[in-house]
């Protein structure tokens, strides 16, 4: 994974995806940045944060992903590998389905993936220190180039969909006690049921993740 640090962008994301649109594919590739000015979050949100906060966005292809990974469930693997490290270096932090980090009952970071021509586009923000009194930081202190260098290893180290969601399906109860937004309206997880495939059954739907 080629990473490319910025003092200042305004989205990872953004940048990421006009990178790759001028230049092409060529290997995966990563964007860095403490200090984003107009982010993307889910359902085209904005997600900005103060600087000294962390912000990437990286691309890879789907060929380099397992092969029973569903995309609909990439979010979610991408977040929950995170949040092992994170927990390997003594974080309390946890995954509320599909992809939201948190320590307690606070929001401390999100992902969002999006496909793009078999190029799966991941974007990750993280507070690493208090923003407002509504979102929380994460409980540790970390180096972020090792953090950076340990999860991307796990991205590429063949990690099965199935083994993670082993892990996954265990730790979806907290998800339980919280609401998530499905067709622009705020649904309780309290009655729902995870599937195999990372989507929910809710009301007898299926619900996929839409970040």
């Amino acid at each position: 994974m080629e990473i490319i640090f910025l003092k200042e962008v305004d989205s990872t994301h953004k940048y990421l995806k006009t990178l790759i649109s001028e230049n092409g594919f060529t290997k995966p590739l990563a964007i860095v940045t403490t200090n984003q000015t107009n982010g993307i979050g889910s359902r085209d949100n904005s997600w900005n944060g103060i600087m000294g906060n962390l912000f990437f966005s990286f691309v890879v292809s789907k060929n380099d992903l397992p092969n029973d990974l569903k995309i609909e469930s990439a979010s979610i693997y991408f977040s929950f590998l995170l949040k092992e490290i994170l927990k390997d270096l003594g974080s309390n932090v946890w995954l509320k389905w599909p992809n939201d980090f948190y320590i307690e009952d606070k929001k401390i970071g999100g992902t969002i993936t999006t496909l793009s021509n078999d190029l799966l586009y991941c974007g990750i923000g993280l507070n690493l220190q208090q923003v407002s009194d509504i979102y929380g930081f994460l409980d540790i202190n970390i180096d972020m180039h090792v953090l950076l260098e340990k999860y991307f290893e796990s991205i590429f180290s063949g990690i099965t969909w199935k083994c993670i969601f082993s892990k996954f399906q265990i730790e979806f109860s907290p998800s339980k006690n919280f609401k998530t937004t499905i067709n622009h309206e705020k649904v309780p997880l309290l009655d729902a049921i995870l599937l195999e495939d990372g989507s929910l059954m809710i009301d007898n739907k299926k619900v996929y993740s839409s970040r």
